[in-house]
């Protein structure tokens, strides 16, 4: 028996991730080319390798002597995920992994996963899963930020997200979605957004519901000069654009800028669209407002990327969170006299958020989130005023991790 397209690809997408340490969106651009509904397979099958890969090894370890090659490694992954978590039937698991793996390992493989579907989804019970499944320095340091949290949280990234839609002011949510109270739209996971109509429209965009409250918390006013620095992909963009402020979108990167155009092409939005490093743009005059939502270790966003644990290591924190004080300080020039700001970042790291209401940039305060503003949400506002979101939190479906600070520049 040889190998489906879709095993071929998860195959592929795991030995990038795991072995080449390149993210999953990257690694997806590599896949050979196949139908589109068997590249979607085999990106299904590795997220769900990556995100039980502890207690997927957990599972196997009664039955394996020693660490097996790579490719024996990625073939025994891949027919567990298909056995305890993807109701496979047993036979063709077990067949399609033997598939994968090179022929002097195949036995191996064989031998393995046979018991391991003699055991079935119960070779998982008993598993401290969260643990298992979340790298001991996240762990860590979710435990030291967020107390007994830390087990909500590895639970939820266990599960893949729903997808929130932002809508275009007027435009009707897709049949079956639900309004969360923030305005968002959730369908359920797995739901393509091409395939749904409005979408060639620019009736919505994708943006986790989290995501969406820094530019809410903004409130731009209709005449404005608002800018959103680190634009792309260009949500919060089109959610300053749409209140008729006059919004430059400030993007370093080329690619990702090509790709937040692409998307306002899309909404027909035209904002001011300015390919350069923040840190070195000046506007032509003091702004109004500026959304700065800050490069980051991402760790809010694993439901979303479940390669994330896997590449993110200890010293990308302390780096991105030096990286985000000097845009911070960066940005805060850009403010006119009463002018204001909203920070955020999509990271679970204290070093990423609450540690920088510490060390505020010289002539600007804290202009703390009022409980009316987030209506159900009152409960994700600090002691201090700022926003601290999980993904153990929210309706049905959770939401993102962000830390968000709002403030205003002393003067005006």
């Amino acid at each position: 028996m040889s190998a489906s397209p879709a095993r071929r690809a998860a195959s592929h997408l795991l030995e990038t991730v795991l072995e080449a340490q390149r993210p999953l969106e990257e690694a997806l651009d590599g896949v050979p080319p196949m139908d589109p509904r068997d590249k979607a397979a085999g990106h299904r099958i590795a997220a769900a390798v990556l995100r039980r890969l502890g207690s997927l090894d957990a599972a196997m370890e009664p039955w394996l002597r020693r660490a097996p090659p790579a490719p024996a490694l990625r073939a025994l992954r891949i027919g567990a995920a298909e056995l305890l978590l993807l109701g496979t039937p047993p036979h063709a698991a077990v067949a399609s992994a033997v598939s994968l793996a090179p022929r002097p390992l195949a036995g191996l493989v064989n031998a393995v996963l046979r018991r391991l579907a003699e055991a079935g989804p119960a070779a998982l019970d008993g598993l401290d899963a969260e643990r298992l499944d979340t790298p001991p320095w996240l762990w860590a340091a979710w435990h030291a930020a967020h107390g007994e949290a830390v087990r909500p949280i590895a639970a939820a990234h266990r599960v893949e997200a729903p997808l929130d839609l932002s809508l275009r002011p007027g435009a009707t949510p897709p049949e079956g979605a639900t309004l969360l109270p923030t305005g968002t739209a959730r369908l359920p996971a797995g739901t393509r957004i091409t395939e749904l109509p409005g979408f060639a429209e620019g009736d919505f965009w994708a943006q986790d519901m989290a995501a969406a409250l820094p530019a809410r918390l903004l409130a731009a006013r209709e005449g404005e000069h608002v800018a959103d620095l680190c634009a792309a992909p260009g949500g919060k963009t089109a959610q300053l654009a749409l209140t008729g402020a006059r919004v430059v979108a400030v993007e370093r990167d080329s690619v990702r800028m090509g790709r937040l155009r692409e998307n306002m092409l899309r909404l027909r939005i035209a904002p001011e669209l300015v390919c350069e490093d923040m840190a070195r743009w000046q506007p032509a005059a003091p702004l109004d407002a500026v959304l700065l939502d800050a490069p980051c270790t991402a760790t809010g966003t694993i439901r979303r990327h479940p390669d994330l644990p896997h590449l993110r290591r200890p010293k990308d924190v302390s780096k991105l969170a030096q990286e985000q004080r000097r845009l911070l300080h960066a940005a805060a020039r850009m403010l006119r006299p009463g002018g204001r700001m909203v920070f955020a970042t999509c990271s679970l790291q204290a070093e990423e958020g609450e540690a920088h209401l510490a060390a505020l940039p010289e002539g600007m305060r804290l202009d703390p989130i009022r409980p009316e503003e987030l209506p159900g949400l009152e409960g994700c506002i600090t002691p201090q005023g700022a926003l601290r979101t999980r993904p153990d939190q929210g309706p049905e479906g959770g939401m993102d991790g962000f830390f968000v600070m709002r403030l205003a520049r002393v003067g005006g």
